[in-house]
């Protein structure tokens, strides 16, 4: 009650600022998308699938497509910070979307600190933790200072990336070492290979989820998302295929499966080697802009549980000049800064992976609930992306299965006992 008498009226929470059209919401999923994932995916992914390594490339295309259609038309619907713990939570009940939440935090902290200590190691390779560190304290002080300026150096890590691809793709395909008949699939390929390389590839489309993640400062977001989203999915299948055909003509499956840095091999391979070191500075930057993109997706879906007091609720908290949610920023930053300083996180993610494949598989079974007056997606995608997800998870190596089923529950049963 107030001291006047009446029901006291509960204080909103702050919001965020909306702040970002369709043009950078666009930049931020390419961002987090053409990483440094299109640097070293490729090689695994032949290991994989051999000569199959296009077909794992479209499969990995139409669950991608399947789940960011969910995701966007979730978006609309729920504008708000968070991404699939809100749509989770608000179409399946509180606790799936605290596990949803639950995975994307702790497997993204740790993805957060294995892309940190990437750019060390292409940057200094005898500091990579020292640079690694000091990477984090600028992206969280960018990121502080507001999502536009975020914004900003995304655009500009974009675009030194897709210049460096499109060098890449130049070289290889007219300095005639290209061969056509590299790209032919032959009896090295088989369905399960096809799966797992699929699955590989897959997570370097995964950064789509950044854009409706920052949906509470997406301006007009019925409309500016369910725009974005595509076209960001699009652009990078496109740069993502020309990659992978140009790389795979100079190379062939078997040398591209066996290289330590595909790209840099490839146009070392079609006669210019003097690009070799601009290639590496390209996986740099773009190892940059998927840890920028990181840094924002889980600092918002930790401002969204915060408010729902899953976590302290003190993350909650909004500047007041910023419009960002900088004890959120804060406190990932000094988490991830500190993981990076200290632990080599590169070869024991798997649980991350695991983590990204329930997320989506949450959204998607979110989406199937959509009625048509809430512009649901046709019901094939909902339930082709579910079904992909669960198919991917399923070809993981089974340490990565494990150890990411093992968060899930360890978060379960942290739900059960406050619930309790």
């Amino acid at each position: 009650m107030n001291p006047h008498g009446g029901t006291q009226i509960p204080v909103p929470a702050p919001a965020l600022r909306r702040r970002l059209g369709v043009f950078d919401a666009v930049v931020v999923g390419l961002g987090a998308m053409i990483g440094a994932g299109v640097f070293s995916a490729l090689a695994p992914a032949a290991a994989a699938a051999g000569s199959g390594l296009l077909l794992g490339l479209a499969l990995a295309a139409v669950v991608a497509y399947c789940n960011a259609t969910s995701s966007a038309r979730l978006a609309a619907r729920y504008p708000a910070s968070g991404g699939t713990y809100v749509y989770g939570r608000e179409r399946l009940g509180a606790f799936w979307g605290y596990l949803a939440g639950w995975g994307f935090v702790v497997g993204k902290t740790a993805s957060c600190a294995a892309m940190a200590l990437t750019v060390g190691l292409y940057v200094w390779p005898g500091h990579a933790r020292a640079v690694a560190v000091a990477a984090v304290v600028a992206l969280t002080a960018v990121n502080y200072a507001g999502v536009q300026k975020a914004a900003w150096l995304a655009r500009s890590i974009v675009a030194a990336v897709l210049a460096v691809l499109a060098a890449v793709v130049v070289s290889c395909l007219a300095g005639g070492a290209a061969d056509t008949a590299r790209l032919a699939i032959g009896g090295d390929t088989g369905p399960g290979g096809v799966l797992r390389a699929a699955g590989l590839l897959f997570f370097a489309f995964a950064g789509y989820a950044r854009i409706a993640t920052l949906g509470e400062e997406v301006r007009d977001p019925e409309r500016t998302i369910p725009r974005a989203v595509p076209i960001a999915l699009g652009l990078t299948l496109a740069v993502y295929a020309a990659v992978a055909v140009a790389v795979l003509a100079v190379l062939g499956p078997d040398r591209l499966a066996h290289a330590a840095a595909p790209l840099t091999e490839a146009v070392r391979a079609a006669g210019a080697p003097g690009l070799a070191p601009v290639v590496n500075a390209g996986a740099a930057v773009a190892a940059l802009g998927s840890l920028l993109a990181l840094i924002l997706g889980v600092s918002r879906t930790t401002l969204a549980m915060a408010r729902d007091r899953h976590l302290p609720h003190a993350l909650a908290a909004v500047h007041p000049r910023f419009q960002v949610p900088h004890r959120a920023e804060l406190a990932v930053g000094t988490v991830v800064a500190l993981l990076a300083a200290t632990t080599d996180l590169r070869g024991v993610i798997g649980f991350s992976s695991f983590g990204v494949l329930a997320y989506y598989a949450i959204a998607n079974a979110a989406a199937l609930t959509l009625t048509r007056a809430e512009r649901r997606p046709p019901r094939a995608v909902p339930v082709v992306g579910l079904a992909g997800c669960l198919a991917l998870a399923c070809a993981l190596p089974a340490a990565s299965a494990l150890s990411g089923a093992a968060v899930l529950a360890a978060g379960a049963a942290v739900y059960g006992l406050r619930r309790r």
